[in-house]
């Protein structure tokens, strides 16, 4: 489905029964707790059976309430603030192992993204780096990590690769004015998606650039002008995201890329160590 849960909840509702009725109803006030509700919790919450709930999802579009579940974790994802992430975190993590929780959480991150990129789109998107004359990148707000780590390493590797930072919209076309088909865009976003980089996405687009997004959801917002997708599962972990998942697809591309041309890659960085051993850019363990 293209539509996000609420607006195919608003074109439906007249025509819902009561039951249902008070099902949409709750989650149009409540969708941040009812993401994390099974059909008989929410069944319960709103004084209808389980199979209502069922019959709801159904009569909405979906195959069953797990793809309805997964749609409207996605709107939460997309709509909620900073102060409701910290309040559904605190209902979602019980008890008092952070740690363990934390850390469980981001390893099933790192499980759905590989099984869930398309291992042709990240081909694709090697290709396209390889064989582009200049490489934009672009993430702003916590995307911006990401972005600068990315840019790092395809910097060691190729001589034109430029990090979009930006601090206005016109700042933002200033540096990316001069792409075009012989170039590639990399777009990278996650909910709450940054106009700025949708902006950039569809300037490269319309310029015949290569764009690669980097981002959660084939619906996200920068996907629809990508020629390659490259999906990471980085859902909240309270007020801040978790990147963990982003970050290893990012080491997966930066290695993909760099087996792309491993003679040039190693003749690169033999040149470097070569330059940092005569600068002295690292500390020496002389004990080691």
């Amino acid at each position: 489905m293209n539509k996000d849960l609420f607006t195919i909840i608003e074109q439906k509702r007249s025509s819902l029964s009561k039951g249902h009725k008070l099902i949409a109803n709750y989650i149009l006030s409540h969708y941040d707790k009812a993401a994390f509700m099974t059909a008989q919790k929410l069944g319960q919450t709103v004084g209808v059976s389980e199979s209502t709930v069922v019959r709801f999802a159904s009569e909405l579009g979906f195959s069953g309430y797990p793809e309805f579940q997964k749609a409207l974790g996605e709107l939460m994802r997309n709509k909620l603030t900073a102060v409701q992430r910290i309040e559904v975190t605190s209902d979602v993590m019980s008890g008092d192992d952070v740690l363990e929780q934390v850390l469980s959480l981001d390893i099933e991150r790192i499980r759905k993204t590989l099984e869930e990129t398309s291992k042709a789109d990240f081909e694709r998107a090697v290709d396209t780096i390889a064989a582009a004359d200049t490489i934009y990148i672009i993430g702003t707000r916590s995307a911006a990590s990401i972005a600068s780590f990315l840019s790092y390493y395809l910097g060691l590797m190729f001589p034109r690769v430029k990090l979009v930072v930006s601090a206005t919209t016109s700042e933002l076309f200033e540096r990316i004015m001069r792409i075009d088909e012989k170039d590639a865009m990399i777009g990278i976003s996650f909910p709450r998606y940054s106009k700025q980089t949708v902006k950039a996405m569809k300037y490269a687009k319309d310029n015949g650039a290569n764009v690669i997004a980097v981002t959660d959801s084939a619906s996200s917002p920068i996907a629809r002008y990508a020629d390659s997708i490259l999906l990471a599962r980085s859902d909240m972990a309270s007020f801040a995201d978790s990147l963990v998942a982003p970050l290893s697809l990012m080491n997966a591309l930066i290695v993909a890329v760099s087996k792309k041309d491993s003679a040039r890659v190693y003749e690169t960085f033999e040149r470097l160590e070569a330059v940092w051993d005569e600068y002295d850019v690292y500390e020496k363990n002389e004990e080691i």
